[in-house]
Order: C-alpha cells, then structure tokens, then sequence
C-alpha cells in the first residue's frame, strides 16, 4: 500500500427528516442513535478528523452528541439540500491550516456502513491513482465516497439537493467504485427503519 494519506470525515446530518416525521438523527439505533452510530464508526476509522454537519434542530441534536472530537457545522441553508451541506463543510475546512489529501463524505442515515467499510474506501484510496472511490448502488455510484483534494472546490460551489453525485458522473474516469455488499442501504421511512433495527 502506498502512504495512507490524510483524510477527514464528513458526515453530512443536517436534513428535516420530512419522511421519517422525526428527527431520524436522533432515532436510536442498537446502544447509541443513528447519528452516534456513524459518529462511532468514523471516529474509529483511519480517518484524521471528523466534521458533522448539522442543520434542522442542530442544537438539541449537537447537545445529545456532544463529542470534543468532532468538529461540529453549521448549515444554516441546510433546506437546501445535501449539496448546500457539503458546501458548508467544505468551507469550514478550507479556512483551517489542515491539508487534507481527501474528505470521506457519508450519511447518518446508514447504519450498515461500519468502519471497515469506511477504511476499505480509504485504503483503496491510499493504493489508487484514481481521485474518486465512491460506493457501487443498483443504478448508480455514490457515497459513503472519497475525493480528493482537487475537487474540494468543486464541491464547495454545489447548491442544489443532488450532493456529490454530478461530480461523480463527471468524472468516471477519474472514479473507482467498491461493492458496498447491502452495507448502503438507507433509512427514509418508519417503515424502512423499523425493518432493518428489527433484522
């Protein structure tokens, strides 16, 4: 393997959770939340920090995951969409002396999505000449995905609720996808919720 290289964590958790009817942050998940069990699963990455992007009741959500280790960020356009969260977090760590090589950007909301995942995307990452790995869906690729630091502003410039995923189409050349094995599913729903914490 090549130098592991320096690579932060954003874990994008700002959304209204309109679907689910609750805060799905907050929704418990084996001993934690879903947001602490990603929170847990990055913190015990290779990855150098962890940034958490929060947005629609920050506060209370912020308090109930007070961690020293986590630099927390505000996205006060979070109705924007997951786009406008990247943005945020990007700027965030573009004003700090840290050079990263690459950020990991994961969800709250899949809680499959373990740490050995998360260091299978930063290992390939490490090893490829590649510049994005992103994650392997039915129809397309996504994250839980790394980029490097070349497209950092890039991403700072998305606005609207696509996310990364454009970036991703734009570039598959430039794009290694790994097979998440049913780690990806997400969690929109009660009922989808309610499914995958009684499986």
């Amino acid at each position: 393997m090549k130098n592991e290289k320096n690579i932060a964590v954003v874990l994008l958790a700002a959304g209204g959770s309109s679907r689910m009817g609750k805060a799905k942050q907050l929704l418990p998940w084996r001993n934690t939340t879903l947001l602490g069990n990603a929170i847990q699963s990055a913190k015990q990455s290779k990855a150098k920090h962890l940034y958490v992007v929060l947005g629609a009741k920050a506060t209370g959500i912020k308090d109930s995951h007070d961690d020293k280790a986590i630099h927390w960020v505000l996205n006060q356009d979070w109705k924007k969409g997951m786009g406008s969260s990247i943005t945020s977090a990007i700027a965030h760590i573009l004003k700090t002396s840290i050079a990263y090589d690459g950020i990991l950007i994961m969800l709250c909301d899949q809680p499959l999505i373990d740490t050995v995942y998360l260091n299978e995307l930063m290992d390939t990452f490490s090893e490829t000449d590649k510049s994005i790995v992103a994650t392997t869906y039915k129809h397309r690729k996504g994250v839980p995905a790394v980029f490097d630091k070349m497209y950092f502003l890039e991403l700072k410039k998305l606005t609207e609720d696509f996310g990364a995923k454009d970036i991703i189409l734009k570039n598959v050349e430039d794009m290694i996808a790994l097979n998440p094995k049913g780690k990806e599913k997400d969690l929109d729903t009660m009922q989808e919720y309610n499914k995958l914490l009684n499986v």
